[in-house]
């Protein structure tokens, strides 16, 4: 069973460590603890029951909880093994995100960081806009802005990319 451990943003390497030594000083029933690729504020803990994750995170600084329900290890897996993407996302795309706790939902790209391979964007759904800061691995290009104002533009940039992927 892997369960989602929601933990404060830019302390899941703190608080890794500090389920890791409550783990092995108790002898809990813990498989594995992992920090998601490109999702903050998250780690994910593979127990054998939920006792025993609850166990392991209980009282710990830095940890605010379980999440409800356990997920499978496809549904996390392009978390834990990069995968190379073949799209270049831009500023103003409209993306569908591929890893919960947004799964499936459509957002707005607002800035894309190709060094640190993060884009900012925004929850088109959501009743506030609120930045949120995903890995480039975590969302698809389902819908381009710019497609219907500069064709001769997207061409150039289309053999631009193809060179760009055969280095």
């Amino acid at each position: 069973m892997i369960f989602v451990i929601k933990v404060t943003t830019n302390k899941e390497d703190s608080a890794m460590d500090l389920i890791i030594d409550k783990v092995q000083k108790k002898h809990l029933q813990v498989l594995s603890v992992s920090r998601p690729h490109g999702l903050r504020g998250y780690i994910f803990l593979e127990a054998t029951d939920r006792d025993s994750a609850e166990e392991a995170v209980f009282n710990l600084p830095y940890v605010k909880g379980i999440i409800g329900k356990t997920i499978s290890y496809g549904e996390i897996k392009n978390m834990l093994e990069p995968q190379v993407s073949e799209m270049k996302i831009e500023k103003n795309d409209i993306v569908e995100i591929l890893a919960e706790p947004f799964k499936k939902e459509k957002a707005k790209v607002l800035r894309v960081d190709k060094q640190k391979g993060e884009a900012v964007i925004t929850l088109l759904e959501a009743a506030i806009p609120i930045p949120v800061t995903v890995k480039l691995d975590n969302i698809k290009v389902i819908r381009r802005e710019e497609d219907k104002e500069e064709s001769s533009e997207e061409e150039e940039d289309s053999e631009g990319e193809s060179q760009y992927n055969n280095i």
